[in-house]
């Protein structure tokens, strides 16, 4: 191990903080790192939050995958080039007047970007538009998700049955995913679709699902144009359930979900169509989504990838990107003007492509550079404590507020150490067998052998470091 005498914002040559006299020497980090047994390579570096100057650090100046962390550049992203107060919208406009109940014309469901669009919402518009008196249209029922370019996937290496891999488009529903549920009947199976929320559930007819006399593969998929079919193997559905999958047309599945709501206050309309210019007309109902720093306050939380992608992009869009790969590129470019972060290479902005790299050093320039003017800690969670089993155990002498990473021998945490008593610190730990990951079977890329092991005993070693260090730099 070797620890770094500079600090991550440039300038002055700084000391190293060492422990208090009489306190007892708490384990090396090379020792601790050896004894996770991980492979591949650990990476970390903690520094003063308020001076930068780097405390300590190993292979802190490599490039590695941030999975999950990279949301934190976008979220800083996301607020400088939208700012905190940006709110996405949804609107249902009228391409003519409206005369005896009728629009004369057509209505378009036009999606402004809006990440966290539920079934609830479109609800909502459906019962507005009725309260305006309108009962049916007399032209089409067009949907446009033109405000961002369309992403099939976020990462396309992945099974194509994963729920936190779905399209991405201007408009969005529940995150871009159907529910499937399961029961059994009699020698079979009843099957369904649905966009279930807390008031709404309407059945979904753009995706539809098969139960197939097999064991494996558990899913097959195929785009079928207007409506995407899924099978499922019987062998692996035992007495009932649900799981959310992926959609891959968002537009009509969110065209799809507003006409059953439609119907159901009265306004019927015909099966929906995409069209890829916006038409002009009049709003006749519109929703707002909440203020984008609670947008990124819940993506950090819950670490929604299409959410990520969607307000990434939309930051691009604002600079005059055109496309999620170009996006990638220009928030790389970003974090280096702003933060001398020379290491970032983003692929996408939710970090659920393995093709990401940043170095720890570049991600705490990032969290000490950027972080404090945009109340970044604010939108993180409070890392709790936990035993060598992965159990819940009463906290340890400092706070941790910071964003997780995972992905298949992967794991990244990056945030603030608060010690009582002692200035904050600033860290990035990046754990990556890489070549371990590349050599998982498709087959087995959800629940790879290991994975749990491997992941937990990266956490434990991530919460052993934060021990470490407020014990050393915390007194």
């Amino acid at each position: 191990m070797h620890v770094t005498r500079r600090f991550v914002l440039g300038g002055l040559l700084g000391g190293v903080a060492a422990p208090a006299l009489g306190q007892a020497r708490p384990a090396a980090a090379a020792d601790l790192i050896a004894a996770a047994g991980l492979g591949g390579r650990v990476g970390f570096v903690v520094a003063d939050a308020r001076t930068g100057l780097i405390l300590e650090a190993r292979n802190g100046d490599v490039p590695m995958p941030p999975a999950s962390t990279a949301k934190v550049v976008t979220s800083l992203y996301a607020l400088e080039h939208l700012g905190a107060g940006y709110r996405f919208g949804t609107r249902l406009i009228a391409t003519g007047p409206v005369a005896g109940g009728k629009v004369q014309g057509d209505l378009v469901l036009a999606g402004g970007g809006d990440p966290v669009l539920t079934t609830d919402n479109l609800g909502d518009m459906a019962a507005t538009l009725r309260k305006a008196g309108v009962t049916g249209v007399t032209g089409r029922f067009l949907v446009w998700g033109g405000a961002l370019p369309y992403l099939e996937a976020i990462d396309r290496s992945q099974p194509d049955w994963l729920g936190y891999n779905p399209a991405v488009s201007g408009l969005n529903l529940n995150f871009n995913r159907v529910n499937f549920v399961w029961k059994r009947a009699g020698g079979g199976y009843e099957v369904g679709m649905d966009a279930r929320d807390q008031r709404f559930a309407p059945k979904v007819y753009s995706a539809r699902v098969k139960v197939a006399d097999r064991t494996l593969p558990v899913y097959t998929y195929r785009n079928g144009g207007r409506v995407e079919e899924w099978t499922v193997a019987k062998g692996a559905l035992g007495k009932g359930g649900s799981r959310w999958l992926p959609v891959r047309r968002p537009e009509l599945y969110a065209g799809d979900v507003f006409q059953t709501l439609a119907r159901a206050q009265g306004v019927p309309l015909p099966a929906p169509e995409v069209v890829n210019r916006l038409p002009e007309g009049r709003a006749l109902a519109t929703h707002g989504s909440e203020e984008l720093r609670g947008i990124l306050r819940a993506m950090m939380k819950y670490s929604t990838n299409m959410t990520a992608e969607a307000v990434g992009m939309a930051a691009s869009a604002r600079r005059g990107v055109a496309s999620h790969v170009g996006s990638g590129r220009a928030m790389s470019d970003w974090a280096k003007a702003r933060a001398g972060a020379t290491t970032a290479r983003f692929a996408d902005h939710s970090g659920l492509t393995g093709a990401s790299r940043i170095s720890a050093e570049d991600m705490v320039r990032v969290l000490v550079k950027l972080g404090p003017a945009a109340g970044l800690s604010g939108l993180m969670k409070e890392i709790r404590y936990k035993d060598e089993a992965g159990r819940a155990i009463a906290g340890g002498r400092a706070r941790v507020l910071a964003k997780t990473g995972t992905l298949n021998f992967v794991s990244a945490l990056a945030g603030y150490v608060s010690v009582a008593g002692s200035a904050d610190l600033a860290f990035a730990i990046f754990s990556g067998d890489v070549a371990r990951r590349d050599a998982v079977p498709d087959s087995q890329k959800e629940r790879p052998d290991g994975g749990r092991e491997w992941t937990r005993r990266a956490r434990y070693l991530q919460q052993q470091l934060i021990e470490r260090w407020a014990m050393v730099y915390g007194s």
